[in-house]
């Protein structure tokens, strides 16, 4: 027959136990703190793996069940409201693009009727012209515009012998100036010119 502890022997044996209940529950509120910080899913084995305890202590133990209830449910309501926000935030994405859209069409449709506008402001211009302008006139503007193209074309062709002409001329004097420093100062070397005469 077991012999049954001594009263003292009990007392420590219960408070060390509930010394353990107590950190036990106590590395749970932890383990549940640190999973919702890091957004992951509250699930028994992940707190169980955390607060190092055994599933069965987490199903079995009252404090221990509620604890994990409750964070089931705050999970569950912040997947809720993260879910809301993000339609709420697609939502609004998607209403400034519609506006935007909305913007870029009424621009669009001003630039279409400016357009038109001008066009038709074109079009009368030309039936004016059109009107206003003789067969003759026509033939004398379009005689004096390539009267004018070809003077341009025969002025452009001069400019371009000027041009060419200047740029031998300055070959010419540069090649002079060279000449004649050599000659003096082959004629220095020979003491025929004294160095003022070359002033």
């Amino acid at each position: 027959m077991t012999q049954a502890l001594p009263a003292p022997r009990t007392a420590q044996a219960l408070q060390a136990r509930q010394q353990r209940t107590e950190a036990s529950l106590q590395r749970i509120k932890d383990a549940v703190a640190h999973l919702e910080k890091m957004k992951t899913p509250i699930a028994v084995s992940a707190v169980a793996r955390h607060a190092d305890v055994s599933r069965t202590f987490l199903y079995e133990h009252p404090q221990a069940r509620t604890l994990l209830e409750e964070a089931t449910r705050r999970a569950a309501g912040r997947r809720i409201q993260d879910r809301h926000d993000e339609l709420a935030e697609r939502e609004a994405s998607w209403r400034e693009r519609a506006l935007n859209t909305e913007d870029a069409l009424k621009a669009t449709q001003a630039e279409v009727r400016n357009q038109r506008t001008q066009i038709a402001e074109l079009l009368g211009q030309i039936r004016d012209l059109q009107t206003e302008w003789t067969e003759g006139d026509i033939v004398r503007i379009t005689t004096e515009n390539a009267t004018l193209k070809k003077r341009v074309r025969e002025l452009e062709q001069e400019n371009r012998r000027v041009t060419d002409r200047l740029a031998a001329a300055r070959d010419n004097v540069r090649f002079a100036d060279k000449r004649i420093a050599d000659l003096e100062a082959q004629l220095l070397d020979d003491g025929q010119l004294s160095p003022r005469e070359t002033l």
